[in-house]
């Protein structure tokens, strides 16, 4: 996995470089060639659903490397079929799985997303990191029935751990031990599966961030606060296709969802039907089916085993947000805390950490403090 890259647009991801290396299709890394572009299909599919206000809810994506000589982008090299993804790298990065087998591989970390997010909701963030630790890369992925992954066919159960398994093989596809997983609340409890599911001792130590999650019972907000299952179930309702962002905004406000959900959900709707004199409208990118039943396996899924039990090189750091919408019970402090020093004593680590001035968007409420706790983990290359 690789290709370097310091800025990424979400339908045509930039990339500066390009040499070549039989080993890995389909990713750039940075000399002074012309851009590449990465060209993302995003079919949409159908939603149709009809669940209870607390009813809980996967389709193919393909990520290309196009060549830019291409013009008209009607070839497509070695279509990626795991997951949608982009790589954000440093500017001291300048190796690509594709290119030079013999270049050492650069430090990795894994950006998750949550419940209904995508990747590019660590856009920013990412390239923040990369512009901060230049020896870095960046991986962002759209998890099953997300964003761009919702294209692809991925057969049932969609879980946690389907989802963790699929990251685990696109990291194997792309040939990347990560040193660096960090996912926020869904994307918490993902990251720990995949350090449970790895097939193989860990090559080097990880660490682990675990944002504004605990391992085990998920735990609603007070009232008056945003529930994902809720706003599945509100989702559901909508047609397949709206003609406005601002209608299902005003839609979700007036259901009693705060402005800033509704303007993030809405980032899930791609334009269509531009053609001539017909009116523009809009369609959901993700698949809410396989959505609703991934967040189900987020509440019944528990992970206590793997944090109470830290493989030996592994580092699980998690992250309160101090206006967190999901309650944080005392009990869970107090577990976190025992394995704390029960991690120290066989060779892990476990600690824990608030992040002031937040609620559960974690990146979007307080990213510099969020920078500043997580930097010390990218620091020493």
């Amino acid at each position: 996995m690789s290709a370097a890259v310091s800025n990424i647009s979400c339908r045509h991801c930039e990339i500066r470089p390009a040499f070549r290396s039989d080993n890995w299709p389909g990713l750039t890394s940075t000399i002074n060639q012309k851009p590449l572009k990465f060209n993302i299909s995003r079919p949409f599919r159908e939603v149709s659903l009809k669940l209870s206000r607390r009813a809980y809810i996967c389709p193919s994506i393909r990520m290309t490397l196009v060549d830019e000589r291409l013009a008209d982008k009607s070839d497509i090299v070695k279509p990626a079929d795991i997951l949608a993804y982009e790589l954000v790298q440093g500017a001291d990065v300048r190796w690509s799985y594709i290119l030079d087998k013999s270049a050492p591989e650069p430090p990795t970390a894994v950006l998750l997303h949550g419940i209904l997010g995508s990747r590019k909701n660590w856009g920013t963030f990412a390239r923040r990191l990369a512009k901060e630790f230049p020896k870095w890369q960046f991986l962002l992925v759209d998890l099953r029935c997300h964003g761009d992954s919702a294209s692809l066919k991925k057969r049932g159960p969609h879980t946690v751990p389907s989802a963790a398994l699929d990251v685990l093989k696109l990291l194997g596809q792309l040939k990347l031990t990560p040193r660096v997983v960090v996912g926020h609340s869904f994307g918490g409890k993902v990251a720990l599966s995949m350090v449970e599911q790895v097939p193989k001792p860990l090559a080097r130590p990880v660490r682990v961030w675990v944002l504004d999650a605990t391992p085990g019972k998920v735990r609603a907000g007070a009232d008056g606060d945003d529930h994902p299952a809720e706003l599945i179930s509100f989702l559901s309702n909508l047609p397949k296709e709206v003609s406005s962002k601002k209608d299902v905004v005003d839609a979700l406000v007036q259901d009693g969802f705060s402005k800033d959900v509704a303007q993030w959900v809405v980032t899930n709707l791609r334009q269509t039907g531009v053609n001539g004199m017909s009116p523009s409208s809009f369609s959901w990118v993700f698949h809410l089916e396989g959505i609703a039943e991934m967040y189900l396996s987020y509440e019944e899924t528990n992970m206590w085993k793997i944090v109470e039990d830290v493989p030996r090189g592994v580092h699980i750091n998690f992250l309160k947000a101090e206006r967190s919408l999901h309650r944080w019970a005392l009990e869970d402090l107090r577990r976190i805390h025992v394995a704390e020093e029960q991690a120290v004593e066989e060779g892990g680590g476990v600690e824990m950490h608030v992040l002031e001035d937040a609620g559960h968007w974690v990146h979007a409420d307080n990213p510099d403090g969020l920078f500043r706790i997580l930097s010390f983990s990218f620091q020493g290359f």
